[in-house]
């Protein structure tokens, strides 16, 4: 039975006080390591000890692998969304696809954006795994973090592009692009260019609307 569908142990709030804050935030740091592995590689104590930080400390704001892997995309999120649009990472490009050669400043600035969350995701596959499972339930920490993430999300990309739908559809076809890669029903390099396109051909669709 998947792990979302168990009553987890509830989470504490975010620290407030600055010392704890950078605890909180290296923990979460180290987190992104364990994540490249998939979610059976994020184990707590393991976590803990690389984060120089006491194991219960760690469970009282993480109780769970799930919880601590949707609290690290949260953060990643908050922080792309606090970038400037334009910043892109390092090696990742956004090149206008085939016939659009050219295209305007909004739309390469839409790409970027959109490819960092796609590689996040990609590359982070516990992050994937965690996404893939998860079922909303009343009340709980697990769907106030899926909540979170979704608006997040949604706030990065709109921040760019202007409009919440379009965000929307982008952020779906984002999902279907990794699991694409992921089934290799696609290669890397194809999901990077039909994302691209799918980016000038809705920022073109917006314009003309």
């Amino acid at each position: 039975m998947p792990e979302f569908h168990l009553e987890l142990p509830p989470m504490a709030p975010p620290p407030t006080l600055p010392r704890q804050r950078l605890r909180y935030t290296r923990i979460l740091d180290v987190a992104a390591g364990f994540a490249r592995k998939g979610l059976e590689s994020v184990v707590l104590s393991e976590v803990a000890a690389k984060a120089d930080v006491p194991l219960g400390t760690l469970y009282r704001y993480f109780p769970s692998a799930t919880q601590l892997v949707l609290a690290l995309y949260r953060k990643q999120l908050t922080e792309l969304h606090a970038a400037p649009p334009t910043t892109k990472s390092p090696g990742r490009t956004a090149t206008p696809p085939a016939g659009n050669a050219g295209g305007d400043v909004p739309a390469h600035a839409l790409v970027g954006v959109v490819m960092e969350i796609f590689h996040m995701r990609l590359m982070q596959p516990a992050v994937e795994q965690c996404l893939n499972r998860a079922v909303y339930t009343k009340d709980s920490d697990t769907t106030r973090l899926l909540r979170e993430i979704d608006t997040a999300a949604e706030k990065a990309v709109t921040a760019v592009s202007g409009d919440a739908a379009l965000s929307r559809v982008l952020l779906l076809t984002v999902t279907g692009l990794v699991q694409s890669v992921r089934c290799r029903r696609l290669s890397l390099f194809e999901a990077e260019e039909d994302l691209k396109k799918a980016c000038f051909l809705l920022t073109c669709a917006r314009r003309s609307a």
